[in-house]
Parts: C-alpha cells; structure tokens; sequence
C-alpha cells in the first residue's frame, strides 16, 4: 500500500548501522549517546559504516547535550566535527541550532548549510520546541535546510497526527518533513495514513549481554543514573524487516 515510503533509522554506533541496513533500512541517522537523544558519533563510527553499509548515512552534529543555544566554543567543536564528518564520507549533516528564546538560529543554520557544500542538511528536533513552527520552518526553507526531522511538537508523534499533516501541507515541495519519535510496527501505516508522509523515522532496539563485568556487580561507570553494565543495545534487524515490510 505505501510502497515509497522511505525508512530511516535512528543508529546509535556503527553496529546499530550494519543491523539496519541489513534489515533493509533505506537511510540512517548515525549518532552517538542515544540515550541523551544522540550527539556527534565518532569519525571511526562513521567510516566502519560508510564501509560496510551502502545506504546514504546522514550524521548528528551535536556538541552536547541538554538545549541548542551553543556557546562558541561549543560551535567551533561542531564546526570541526561537520567538516571531519563530510571529509570521511558523511551523506549529510544533522543539526540544529535556537537562539536563546527558543526561535531558530538563522545565522548559524545558514553557515552549516554553507559548509556541507550541496549536501542534505536536516534540522532535528530542535523543531519541537520552538514557539512558533510555521516561522521555524519558513526560516528553515529561507535557509537551505533539505527536512526536518519532528515528532510535531508532541512527545510521541502519534499524538499529532494532525500537526504532522499540517506541517506537511504547509511546506509543500519546499521542504521535506521527516515524524519520527514513538512509531512503532503497530503505528506506522496508520501514521503515514493519516499524515501523508512519504518517509518516517525510528529506532528499536535489542538487549545482548556483556559478560566482562559480572565479576563484580557493584561498579557503574557513568553518572547518577547507575544503568546495568552487562546490557547492549543494538537495533534490531527483524524489527526493521518487519517495518519494512509493512510499509
């Protein structure tokens, strides 16, 4: 029924990469630190999947996490990684920059697109908190930005349905809208049904289990939030064959 609806996934390391693309993902989105809603992955991540997947790979430019108002040491960090990104092969670029009010930054938008010289530039998420998205995405357009990635501006997209199809009527041909954020295998036909979107975004994954750690099960190496240590995350190929399928 929706035979060109495009699947992107949303990797978190080159492995998550390889598993997608053998799942018959059509892109993915390469980041870092999933778990704070991803951040710039690594120039090694990137040419492992560039290498071993032959799918387009658009890579996270994201200094940190927590906000997109960037200091400017912060913008220098993002400024080498995207040039070392697209030097190694990246398809393009995913960013986005607000100014301190929430509203998009639209000089720093336009000097990213500048750099990734023709190549697709996508505005993540950062979308869903701006105080006015109509705006945002004129700006957006005015700028050179290919899509945006958006959950429209709810925290599961299947919570605005409609702000996902009003947002793809209003850009038109001029920008492309990319929902993503809680599709599911069950959601996703009736997501693209009722938005009339031609792409969606998601990730699910898989739990393996490292066994290094279990001589001692008192040590964390992160911060307050002590996750188990002998747990991976990795996408799961069959889910994304089954969404594929469906689709």
């Amino acid at each position: 029924m929706h035979k060109d609806i495009l699947l992107e996934i949303c990797c978190g390391s080159a492995e998550d990469a390889i598993e997608a693309a053998r799942g018959g993902a059509d892109r993915v989105e390469l980041n870092n630190n999933l778990f704070q809603g991803g951040l710039t992955p690594s120039i090694g991540t990137l040419e492992v999947a560039k290498d071993r997947i032959g799918i387009p790979v658009m890579t996270m430019v994201r200094p940190r996490a927590g906000g997109f108002c960037y200091t400017e040491t912060e913008l220098e960090v993002a400024r080498a990684d995207a040039k070392a990104l697209l030097r190694h092969g990246a398809d393009g670029l995913v960013f986005g920059f607000l100014n301190a009010d929430g509203t998009v930054n639209t000089e720093q938008t336009r000097a990213f697109v500048e750099l990734a010289e023709g190549k697709p530039c996508v505005f993540h998420r950062a979308l869903d908190v701006v105080p006015d998205w109509k705006r945002a995405l004129e700006q957006l357009i005015e700028a050179g930005i290919t899509r945006v990635l958006t959950s429209g501006q709810q925290s599961n997209v299947f919570f605005a349905l409609e702000t996902i199809r009003e947002m793809i009527e209003f850009a038109g041909d001029s920008i492309e809208i990319l929902p993503g954020a809680g599709i599911t295998l069950e959601n996703v036909n009736r997501v693209v049904a009722e938005t009339g979107c031609t792409q969606v975004h998601l990730a699910h994954h898989r739990t393996l289990i490292d066994t290094s750690v279990a001589n001692n099960r008192e040590i964390y190496y992160g911060g307050c939030l002590y996750p188990p240590e002998d747990r991976i995350e990795i996408t799961d190929q069959a889910y994304v064959a089954a969404v594929k399928s469906r689709l």
